[in-house]
């Protein structure tokens, strides 16, 4: 796998059976690229298709997406026990999409189609379910409908609400559900775990509309957050501007300035016990000192001097608010020796008593700042220092987690829990 194919597809559901089922509704067209999507991720991927379906798009469009048969109805060979028991189970199924009428055959025990027939037979072998809504937005307000869906969640099954646009309650976002898929399929080592991230760049005002700032896109930060949630963790992300959006079930607090960023991580910490606290972000290390209140006229200043003062570094306050809080320092080097960059970080550590610092070097091509890949060296006080090599910044993710709870167990911290 090439390190462009790893940054869209991580392979987190490499070897897992997923079901996808299909309703009724003008959304069935979206099914064969959701299948595509999670077939890239690694899955191996069965479609079972309602009458209603097949009204929209053909079973061999969904046998190319696949690569597998597609079930269209049960048979004496009876599908649905042996996609919900024995060694051909299904890890999940997703109904995607689902209309109401399929919402409300579920939620009451009606099994008449292959679509309520293998939703029926999944709930009772206890297989993770996850519904797509699809339908007229008069249903989704239909009170019995809503009535259906929340007996559904009461059944421990997902609900991914649907986009409301013109009068329509439209499936969601392939990206979402792939997401969702992932997300009830990720080992949960970080259950009651609280963790604090800060992400992107800062800025820092030179008059009302120009900004001084750099390279950060928010892209590592995100992507521990959102490796973080997979794991079961409830995550607040501090985030400077970005164009990212946020993994779904972010306490999310978006911030401009260095001092706004500060502001925020000391209060978040001052008001929540978090067991992990990472400084992904990049913010600014000097801001100006007297930024112009109108905007500097480059007609009557012809050359212009600026005076910069140093931020206080927020990545040093951490554990003087919480001294038992696990801390990750990141750090940008250029054009240094490793050994220089190695020197660097152990005093980043010395001043601010991170657990380890996350180091990389971003003078060399396509990693780091605004690029999907990054390499690392973590930095540990007494070593050994262990090389992560250029990966996408998703794995790289998952390595640092991997790294602190191998730290928090080899080293027994205890880590209170929520």
């Amino acid at each position: 796998m090439t390190v462009n194919e790893d940054k869209i597809y991580g392979r987190e559901l490499l070897s897992k059976r997923i079901g996808i089922c299909i309703t009724g509704s003008i959304a069935a067209i979206r099914s064969p690229e959701i299948s595509r999507e999670l077939t890239k991720n690694g899955a191996n991927v069965i479609s079972i298709m309602s009458k209603g379906s097949q009204k929209f798009i053909k079973p061999e469009l969904m046998q190319w997406a696949t690569k597998n048969d597609v079930i269209t109805n049960i048979s004496s060979k009876l599908e649905h026990i042996h996609l919900t028991e024995g060694p051909q189970k299904l890890d999940l199924i997703i109904i995607a999409p689902a209309t109401a009428n399929t919402i409300s055959k579920v939620a009451n025990g009606i099994s008449d189609t292959t679509v309520t027939l293998l939703a029926s037979c999944a709930l009772g072998a206890g297989i993770p379910l996850i519904v797509a809504p699809s339908m007229h937005q008069s249903l989704l307000s239909n009170p019995i409908v809503k009535s259906n869906m929340e007996v559904l969640r009461k059944l421990g099954i997902t609900i991914l609400e649907p986009v409301i646009e013109e009068g329509k309650a439209k499936i969601t976002y392939t990206d979402t559900i792939i997401e969702s898929v992932i997300n009830r399929l990720y080992h949960k080592d970080m259950m009651g775990l609280r963790v604090l991230v800060t992400a992107g760049p800062t800025y820092e005002n030179l008059d009302p509309i120009r900004i001084i700032t750099n390279k950060s896109s928010g892209k590592m930060g995100f992507a521990l957050a959102n490796e973080a949630l997979r794991r079961g963790a409830k995550v607040t992300l501090v985030s400077g501007p970005t164009s990212l959006t946020p993994p779904l079930a972010t306490d999310l607090i978006n911030v401009e300035t260095t001092k706004q960023m500060q502001k925020a991580v000391v209060s978040r910490l001052k008001i929540n016990k978090y067991n992990i606290f990472i400084g992904a972000a990049a913010p600014e290390d000097f801001r100006v000192i007297n930024p112009s209140k109108i905007k500097i006229s480059s007609r009557i200043n012809k050359t212009f001097s600026i005076k910069f003062e140093t931020n206080e570094k927020i990545i040093n306050l951490v554990k003087k608010i919480n001294e038992k809080i696990f801390l990750v320092a990141f750090k940008a080097e250029t054009g240094l020796s490793r050994s220089e960059m190695v020197k660097n970080s152990k005093i980043v550590i010395s001043e601010s008593k991170a657990n380890f610092v996350a180091l990389n070097d971003i003078s060399v091509n396509n990693i780091g700042f605004g690029q999907d890949t990054n390499q690392m060296i973590i930095v540990k006080e007494n070593g050994p220092n262990i090389v992560i090599p250029k990966s996408s910044k998703m794995i790289i993710a998952k390595k640092i987690f991997d790294e602190i709870l191998k730290e928090i167990n080899e080293n027994n911290l205890l880590i209170h829990k929520i």
